[in-house]
């Protein structure tokens, strides 16, 4: 009786941090929320790049739900394909329903169908590898990929891959055009480790960093993001004059040394980034 009082104690108190917290979500407007959405939301956004299998227990805690709530919803995506167990084990991950959605998103009305065709004219000539990339929170989302010859570094960077945005060229470039709170916001998102002994890390030094790529209209990573890569990237706006995206061009550094990668690249990859902007701003079409 006492562990089912203790139990019982627990989930209550799981469930009033999760009401508490749609009411913050929700402060703007409470009565157009519907809690059961927001509570199946949070059952998929528990898992990440890094957590893509869950346990019942791990999900519950994440989504803040008490463990009967979180068995309820996960059954009920477990239906409709967007979750789906994890054979022989008590593990969960998200189904493929989850990435039809994602890839219906990046496709359609996105300027994913006009760079493309535009990123194969960088690779291989320029480069090993060209992106178009949105900004997402504190990440980087690629919408399109062009590689070639890059297979050694395993480097995953398929539409719908997330990477930090403080850590790579293609984030600072976006991140440069935004207003200083909503770079910080956005650099405190998610903590900030280093993918490599160049990584900048520290909040006031990637502030200063983004000044300078704001002034030079391109952003440069030797090496920050992976070993033995480097990088440029340049924004793309919108008729607004905001930042909606960017694209960027890779190189592996066994390749040329940067100041020649930048006197090659830079030129070709500003030349495709007005083509873009152009394209995007007459069609109306945004990241």
């Amino acid at each position: 009786m006492a562990e089912h009082s203790r139990v019982a104690k627990v989930e209550k108190k799981a469930e009033k941090k999760a009401a508490k917290r749609a009411a913050e979500t929700t402060s703007k407007n409470p009565k157009n929320y519907v809690a059961s959405v927001g509570k199946a939301f949070a059952v998929l956004q528990s898992f990440t790049s890094e957590a893509f299998e869950l346990t019942l227990s791990e999900i519950a805690a994440r989504a803040d739900l008490d463990r009967g709530t979180a068995f309820r919803l996960i059954q009920t995506l477990v239906e409709l394909g967007y979750v789906q167990a994890v054979p022989q084990s008590r593990r969960f991950r998200l189904g493929l329903a989850c990435l039809d959605l994602g890839y219906t998103v990046l496709s359609h009305g996105s300027l994913r169908t006009i760079v493309e065709p535009l990123l194969r004219g960088l690779v291989p000539d320029v480069g090993d590898a060209a992106s178009l990339g949105i900004l997402d929170g504190g990440d980087v989302i690629y919408l399109a990929r062009i590689g070639a010859g890059l297979d050694r570094h395993k480097m995953d960077r398929r539409p719908g891959s997330r990477i930090p945005a403080y850590s790579a060229a293609l984030g600072h470039v976006m991140l440069a055009h935004l207003a200083r709170d909503e770079q910080v916001a956005r650099l405190e998102a998610r903590p900030r480790v280093k993918l490599s002994e160049r990584t900048l890390t520290d909040l006031d030094g990637l502030l200063a960093r983004l000044d300078q790529v704001k002034k030079k209209g391109h952003a440069v990573s030797d090496g920050e993001n992976a070993y033995g890569l480097r990088t440029l990237a340049t924004p793309i706006f919108d008729a607004q004059g905001l930042v909606i995206g960017g694209l960027s061009v890779t190189v592996d550094a066994m390749r040329m040394d940067l100041p020649a990668f930048r006197d090659q690249a830079l030129p070709r990859l500003m030349q495709v980034t007005t083509q873009v902007q152009d394209i995007a701003i007459k069609s109306g079409l945004t990241g």
